[in-house]
């Protein structure tokens, strides 16, 4: 996948993926230790729109039980992890480390917030992600404001001017029975400033008074990582199962 949104992803059909009950249930399953290496190589002979769906909708996704809805408006080129995340991040996830990093970025339908989601896909063992997982629910390390992931600010798009400053919220999700962390942080489309990034599991607690739970941002973030999530998991399964 020299660069993701050429052909070696393909261009594919245009497909939304529906979230529904995909923000309750993460879909991790048993699987063989040849179906997870497999799994690392799943992505090079996807299409893009398959990972990266270019419409995703999520019926009662939003605040209140609001539907929402999500475009792509971007696709990076895939690479390595340097530079993705904040340091200490970077440093969390280097136990399992990083073969290849993928990336797109979502805007809601009123183009008022936009959304990095990724998915990096590491070089461990199932060992290995599972202890990184436990580590993460262990010390709550998705919930610190000093470990989040970086926006890809794609020019002449709604996400031009979304950097680390623009960060409001965000989602970590380590799989335990897949060498895949998926990710999203969002932030307002009008570039301003956030002084008090809020994680998604708290922008979306019942009650949630904060600028990104009141502009449903931690909804964005759930929603378009647990799409994107579950979009890979779809494709490993069809790769992986037997015919």
């Amino acid at each position: 996948m020299a660069a993701v949104g050429c052909a070696v992803l393909g261009v594919g059909l245009l497909v939304g993926a529906v979230l529904g009950s995909w923000l309750r249930d993460d879909g991790e399953r048993d699987r063989s230790a040849d179906a997870f290496q497999q799994a690392r190589s799943v992505w090079r002979s996807v299409p893009v729109d398959t990972l990266f769906p270019p419409t995703l909708t999520g019926p009662e996704a939003g605040p209140g039980g609001a539907d929402r809805t999500w475009t792509r408006i971007a696709v990076a080129p895939d690479g390595r992890c340097e530079g993705a995340f904040d340091p200490l991040l970077e440093t969390a996830l280097s136990p399992v480390g990083c073969q290849r990093l993928l990336r797109a970025t979502y805007t809601d339908a009123t183009s008022t917030s936009v959304t990095t989601v990724g998915l990096v896909i590491t070089r461990s063992d199932a060992a290995g992600m599972r202890a990184l997982r436990s580590r993460f629910d262990a010390e709550r390390l998705d919930l610190r404001t000093d470990l989040l992931p970086r926006p890809y600010a794609a020019k002449g798009t709604a996400a031009a001017h979304f950097g680390d400053a623009q960060r409001a919220s965000w989602r970590i999700s380590v799989a335990g029975d897949l060498p895949v962390i998926a990710y999203a942080v969002t932030g307002f489309a009008d570039g301003r400033s956030i002084d008090r990034p809020e994680p998604a599991a708290r922008a979306t607690a019942r009650g949630a008074t904060t600028g990104p739970a009141q502009a449903g941002l931690g909804h964005d973030a759930k929603g378009v990582a647990a799409g994107v999530e579950r979009a890979f998991r779809k494709a490993v399964d069809a790769a992986t199962e037997p015919r």
